[in-house]
């Protein structure tokens, strides 16, 4: 037997005898929990939505559901690469713990048999899981009732039938099958993972749009970020400068007329996107089970549109690991509804709110937040500060990194240059990060503290134990 296909054994073997031990015990109210639609996008930035700001992005769909919902305007991702990110989303766990940090690598089996999707299953849930599944090559077809995820990156226009079909089409309707084989009588856990808004590699077009978007934002001219002038760039350290965020830049954002070519099919896949929220809002319409039907919307990361001559992700900067988060939930109260909260929430924090949504235990070692409280406003106290980190460097071609973000201050730290190199801004008074602080003798007490707080944090991650319940480090002010 090859290792890969023993590797498979282990891992499906390891997820059933979780499952089976773990068995839920509350199947008699079943019918009265809510249903959950989990809409993941692909490098989807924060400010690209019209309910986040953007005046030209058409999103019409998505900012409808929006005025219902609660909207997030500081949500971000501990990890700025797809697969530690969605590991993350998965688990709860921050990528020191769930270890995932390579394209090849899957989760380990005990941790994905304590996964938001397996949970709900054993919890009595119909689960699906549609698209990108992004995280090692074997794919857990056996632990969902419905499944059609593909391996790696995929592609924009795979065949049905001898035609080729937009993929985000295609995923549209694979969910409507989906919601076909649902009942009243069992509660559904639904994750699409889209591939959009993300280039396709390797491909000179890179943003592979539905050609029947072709028309939208012709007529229009993307602004260029500030932060793009040759100035920003210049001012980066040599290995940045050098690194695959500038690697990517010229095939993307290096004259005007490639700017506004990329910048529009960015924009075109993500209104392709928001056509799928409003077809799947219109079958829930249909089905009779829009009113109990919890609607989730973010993204795994952010994403460079040019800024500091930069592109794709990886990095602390702020266009890298802000991500848009919307909760839609029919069965608040009018007055819960259409809130906009400013707490930083992240990306572990997914895990364990659809498992507090449904009613299902979560594992005592998830380290995210469930957003729960912040949905029914009976919250005094939140997060004050978390930890990035991002160790996958790709042969070195990205600088490894981590840090810490508060609510007005990032800390940024490259512990494999010589000397360190680190990073101090004041986001109160420099939301665009362009100056760096490290060296003014005025922030020196801001810098040490941050260099303290950095330290606890990464003592807490590697103190990490999956059997013992984990709690935060003790708040921190500043």
């Amino acid at each position: 037997m090859s290792d890969r296909a023993t590797n498979r054994r282990d891992f499906l073997r390891s997820v059933g005898a979780y499952s089976a031990s773990a068995a839920w015990q509350g199947r008699t109210a079943l019918r009265d929990r809510p249903n959950i639609i989990f809409l993941l996008t692909d490098d989807l930035r924060a400010d690209g939505l019209g309910v986040m700001g953007n005046r030209i992005v058409q999103t019409p769909n998505i900012d409808r559901m929006a005025e219902r919902a609660i909207t997030f305007d500081n949500h971000f991702v501990t990890t700025s690469i797809c697969m530690a990110s969605r590991s993350s989303i998965f688990t709860g766990l921050h990528t020191r713990a769930h270890g995932v940090v390579s394209f090849d690598q899957p989760l380990r089996p005990t941790d994905f048999a304590a996964s938001y999707p397996v949970l709900m299953r054993t919890a009595g849930y119909r689960t699906g899981f549609i698209g990108k599944w992004g995280v090692g090559k074997v794919l857990p077809a056996t632990t969902f009732d419905y499944f059609r995820g593909f391996a790696g990156q995929g592609h924009y226009f795979p065949k049905v039938n001898g035609e080729a079909v937009h993929l985000t089409n295609l995923m549209c309707d694979q969910a409507m099958e989906f919601l076909d084989g649902c009942t009243p009588e069992r509660p559904f856990c639904l994750s699409i993972s889209f591939k959009a808004p993300h280039v396709q590699d390797e491909d000179p077009r890179q943003y592979l749009y539905d050609p029947a978007l072709g028309s939208l934002y012709v007529n229009e001219r993307i602004p260029v970020p500030k932060t793009a002038a040759k100035k920003y760039f210049d001012a980066e350290p040599e290995f940045i400068r050098n690194s695959l965020g500038h690697e990517r830049w010229p095939g993307l954002f290096n004259t005007e007329e490639r700017y506004q070519e990329m910048v529009k099919g960015y924009y075109r896949l993500i209104t392709g996107v928001d056509i799928v929220v409003g077809r799947i809002r219109e079958a829930l319409a249909a089905r009779g089970c829009a009113g109990n039907t919890v609607i989730i919307f973010t993204s795994d990361n952010g994403f460079f549109l040019g800024e500091r001559q930069l592109s794709h992700k990886f990095l602390m900067y702020e266009e890298s690991i802000r991500v848009p988060l919307i909760i839609f939930d029919p069965r608040l109260s009018p007055a819960r509804q259409s809130q906009r909260r400013s707490e930083m929430t992240l990306n572990i924090d997914l895990a364990p709110t659809m498992l507090d949504l449904s009613g299902v235990p979560r594992p005592v070692a998830m380290q995210g937040r469930s957003l729960r409280p912040l949905l029914e406003t009976r919250l005094s106290e939140w997060r004050r500060d978390w930890f990035y980190e991002h160790a996958f460097t790709l042969g070195g071609r990205i600088p490894p990194s981590d840090g810490v973000r508060t609510a007005r201050w990032k800390y940024i730290r490259y512990p494999e240059n010589s000397p360190v190199y680190e990073e101090l801004y004041d986001l109160e008074h420099d939301t665009l990060e362009e100056r760096n602080l490290v060296q003014e003798p005025k922030y020196l007490d801001v810098l040490e503290k941050l260099r303290a707080r950095r330290q606890v944090w990464s003592s807490s991650l590697d103190g990490w134990n999956r059997n013992s319940p984990w709690t935060d480090p003790k708040p921190f002010s500043l």
